[in-house]
């Protein structure tokens, strides 16, 4: 009878799943889920999707929007689609690319934005997890396959998606056809500048102590140049739901390794061996540096200064161009986003 039952159990997992959950020979859940998904109860603008996977031992589960292009791209309704992925920032999810995911849909891309492991509405291992943009990189790499996207694809990364692009850029350079980074972390080596390390301990209370009023003062002064919107509300209170949520406490572990993995891995030194097509977006107005808030004055007034790293970056690597925003600072996609998409798309050409 336990024989019987184990091949009965075994037959069984290789019916198609009538309700559209992930199968072992398909790996994407297409819902529905509860609204409290993975500590996260935001409402995203498009259908959330899971990738689900083995990673470091255990089982995660990436969420996504996958949105369809809208319209033939340029004038030869014959061309094949585009398809852009849009990577976010460590204080961003996925849905802060609405705009842009929107402009890029309507020019006749295929749009996907993950929220990568430990973020948003995707899984928070915490502490259990070696946070790395290797194993980003890995992960995003994977989704793509499991969506049957080979190459050419344009790659979008944002801050710490920024830096996710380049490390992307370095270990699959064959199937990008365009890379773009906006204000990316790692475009100076703040440890190499005299930052003290900080430990994860450390960095989890701090993560634990954020709140409203900590992440908008932080936002205002780095992201929005000083200038304030109430309009950006909805992007902190994003954030204060997943730091008060049914999983605060492995989100703040998480985030906090992310703080060290931002600090300790530092792109900089690479960017000459980047082999895609690039397009730099940097508000010069920020002065985002990782572990700023804990150095020394005479540190501090070294760090991030982007309206001096996106150029020295821009000559470092091959086949880039740099558009700056001067009045903007480091969420330039949110602060004038008509601006931003219209720059992206000019330099897509579409």
């Amino acid at each position: 009878m336990s024989t019987d039952c184990t091949f009965l159990r075994a037959a069984l997992s290789f019916l198609p799943l009538v309700d559209g959950s992930s199968s072992p020979t398909n790996p994407i859940d297409n819902g529905p889920f509860p609204a409290d998904l993975n500590g996260s109860n935001f409402t995203y603008p498009w259908p959330v999707k899971l990738y689900k996977f083995q990673s470091q031992g255990q089982a995660v589960e990436m969420a996504f929007m996958d949105v369809p292009p809208r319209s033939s791209p340029g004038s030869n309704k014959n061309k094949l689609h585009k398809t852009a992925i849009l990577l976010h920032g460590k204080n961003f999810c996925a849905a802060t690319w609405r705009s842009t995911a929107d402009k890029l849909s309507a020019a006749g891309y295929r749009v996907i934005m993950p929220d990568q492991i430990g973020f948003c509405k995707s899984s928070k291992p915490g502490h259990n997890y070696q946070y790395s943009l290797q194993q980003f990189a890995l992960n995003t790499r994977g989704l793509l396959d499991a969506l049957s996207i080979g190459g050419n694809v344009t790659v979008v990364g944002h801050s710490m998606g920024g830096m996710l692009t380049a490390r992307y850029g370095l270990m699959y350079p064959s199937t990008i056809e365009s890379a773009v980074m906006v204000n990316p972390l790692g475009l100076e080596d703040w440890k190499a500048l005299g930052v003290p390390y900080q430990s994860i301990d450390a960095s989890f209370a701090t993560e634990r102590a954020s709140n409203y009023t900590s992440i908008r003062g932080y936002e205002q002064a780095t992201y929005y140049v000083g200038t304030w919107d109430p309009a950006y509300d909805v992007w902190v209170n994003m954030l204060v739901n997943i730091y008060n949520g049914s999983r605060a406490v492995p989100f703040a572990a998480g985030q906090a390794r992310v703080t060290d993995m931002v600090l300790t891995q530092p792109v900089v030194y690479e960017f000459g061996l980047l082999k895609p097509r690039t397009l730099l977006m940097i508000g010069d107005k920020d002065n985002t540096a990782i572990g700023k808030q804990w150095s020394p004055p005479d540190v501090q007034a070294k760090l991030g200064h982007y309206e001096v790293l996106g150029k020295r970056a821009a000559s470092a690597i091959p086949n880039c161009t740099l558009i700056e925003f001067p009045d903007l600072g480091h969420a330039p996609q949110i602060q004038d986003p008509a601006r931003f998409n219209a720059a992206l798309l000019g330099w897509l050409k579409i």
